[in-house]
């Protein structure tokens, strides 16, 4: 099964396809540059939520999560780079999402199909939500992601309230640790590696 968290959110999940939210405070908002500038940059996985047993299962098997988002405006598109530790191993995958401005989603090609997922902004700018198949009482899903490793109790009870509001239980959530994360050596070696490739570029120039 393809590594898929963050959108590919929790890994090993293939995206779900996503429909309108069934909460009026989970309505996918139209996607304009300034929500693009606002998700751009780092972000870490905090927490997730699939009613589906099997699903949620596999989401629970990320220890620890964060990934890089990065906008094209122009063509509507983002890509990611995604560090997440999963069996105390670090897997680094990258991948681009298409953008439906319009809708409020975000698409990915698997399975030889688009999948789909609502972005959820908050009134907090620090933190945002993905929506996964939200009219689907079998395999609904959402998932929390902030700016920093960890959330303040507010934050994190934006998302609780959500999943109260999307009829789901707090039992049935997983919670990364920070402190699981065996991605900071590869982050740091492909920083000082882009880097490098900055200086020699500008050295040719």
């Amino acid at each position: 099964m393809a590594l898929s968290w963050v959108l590919a959110a929790l890994s090993l999940l293939p995206l779900l396809h996503a429909q309108s939210p069934v909460c009026a405070n989970l309505t996918a908002a139209p996607i304009t540059n300034a929500t693009l500038d606002q998700i751009s940059g780092k972000w870490f996985c905090i927490a997730a939520a699939f009613h589906n047993p099997d699903i949620n299962q596999l989401a629970g098997m990320l220890q620890a999560g964060f990934f890089y988002l990065e906008p094209n405006p122009t063509d509507d598109t983002i890509l990611i780079g995604e560090y997440l530790t999963i069996g105390n191993h670090c897997i680094h995958n990258s991948t681009c999402l298409k953008v439906q401005r319009e809708n409020g989603t975000l698409s990915k090609h698997e399975s030889s199909k688009e999948v789909f997922v609502d972005l959820l902004l908050t009134k907090d700018p620090k933190i945002f939500m993905l929506g996964f198949s939200l009219k689907d009482e079998q395999n609904k899903g959402l998932s929390l992601y902030a700016d920093k490793a960890e959330v303040t109790e507010e934050q994190m009870r934006v998302f609780h309230e959500a999943i109260t509001c999307l009829r789901m239980r707090k039992s049935e959530i997983n919670y990364t640790d920070a402190k699981k994360d065996l991605c900071g050596p590869l982050e740091k070696q492909h920083k000082e590696e882009r880097q490098k490739e900055k200086e020699e570029h500008t050295a040719l120039d």
